[in-house]
């Protein structure tokens, strides 16, 4: 392969090692090849590489082909151009595999234990941006528009919030973002209302279904109160899906349970003996055991409280939990990422009996 004897030409080819039978197209064989020899130190910061016409003429390669390869490195910023004088490694840092885009709504402890367990999983042969759209749909446009093609996965949760505060799973400028992106970059994580078709990787909870069979799960207890009381908000910053309600009055109204929806835990609530609560957001989980303590009520006996989604917290304070495994949200698409595989997977959702029921 190799010929003539260039001392300076050896040097950096000679590591570069571009197999003739593999089934890799050549440009993704020359940019995985520079950038392993950058992380195991063969290749320096600084160091000169070959030009396209002498790369191509050694591997006998087209030149379209190593140039292919040149801009990815560039755009990756591991190598640059400088001009009249070649091209040099720029970088050694951050020397990844796998560059992801990762999307989230909010910035919620749950969520967060879904991106830690992502990060976990992926593997230090990574990097991933984290970026919070806050349900903004214009936010979320910019940031892909902004980020197009620049990364390898994008991971986004879909949840966004219209005018009067209402949830949405998507409008159809988001389909349309969404749909820009490359099936095989693409993972769909949390919110499965999309309905994307194709094939992507998407990890969901069944919002509708979730809280009805988990409340099924818990209902030996739930069947001990009289009254079921909901705290959906109906205008939270981060607004909740719909399918949330659905689930909840399809339970109690098939097990004729008396239930009542309101939208926060006001502050002289009317308590009674036997209600039980289940609240979202966690300001109304504090503000309601405050008040059942005032009451000098004993919760867990007198009076319930399910939480959904579940916190260390609230694992430490003993509160029974209805709640999507967010850790196993995060490794599955790591998973499913590292292993190239793609479909749609349900994440395990839960009623965690502690002792506030």
């Amino acid at each position: 392969m190799h010929h003539g004897y260039n001392p300076f030409k050896m040097n950096t080819i000679k590591f570069i090692n571009i197999g003739e039978n593999s089934r890799v197209p050549k440009y993704k064989q020359i940019v995985d090849s520079i950038i392993y020899n950058v992380s195991n130190g063969n290749l320096k910061i600084d160091q000169k590489i070959p030009s396209i016409n002498m790369f191509s003429e050694e591997f006998y390669m087209s030149r379209d082909t190593v140039e292919k390869a040149y801009n990815i490195l560039k755009e990756r910023k591991v190598i640059s151009s400088i001009r009249g004088k070649g091209y040099y490694i720029t970088r050694t840092k951050l020397i990844s595999k796998v560059n992801v885009l990762f999307l989230v709504n909010k910035l919620s402890s749950y969520k967060m234990k879904s991106y830690n367990s992502f990060i976990n999983s992926i593997g230090p042969n990574s990097h991933t941006d984290l970026h919070i759209y806050h349900c903004d749909e214009s936010l979320f446009l910019n940031l892909l528009a902004k980020n197009e093609g620049a990364y390898d996965y994008y991971v986004i949760m879909p949840h966004f919030k219209t005018e009067d505060l209402k949830h949405v799973s998507y409008t159809d400028e988001v389909v349309k973002a969404i749909k820009r992106i490359p099936e095989e970059k693409l993972i769909i994580m949390d919110n499965g209302k999309l309905g994307m078709e194709g094939n992507i990787i998407e990890i969901y909870q069944d919002f509708e279904n979730d809280i009805y069979n988990a409340l099924k799960e818990g209902l030996t207890k739930i069947a001990k109160y009289k009254k079921l009381i909901l705290i959906y908000p109906e205008k939270a910053i981060y607004p909740y899906p719909k399918r949330i309600l659905h689930g909840f009055r399809k339970f109690c109204v098939e097990q004729s349970i008396n239930f009542e929806i309101l939208n926060e835990v006001y502050d002289d609530m009317i308590l009674k003996k036997e209600d039980l609560f289940i609240t979202i957001e966690e300001s109304d989980l504090v503000n309601l055991v405050k008040q059942i303590r005032d009451y000098e009520f004993v919760l867990g006996k007198d009076i319930g409280i399910i939480s959904y989604n579940d916190t260390p917290l609230k694992e430490l304070l003993g509160i029974t939990v209805i709640s999507t495994d967010f850790k196993e949200m995060g490794e599955t698409a790591a998973r499913m990422i590292l292993n190239k595989e793609k479909g749609k997977v349900k994440v395990s959702f839960n009623f965690i009996d502690r002792n506030s029921i």
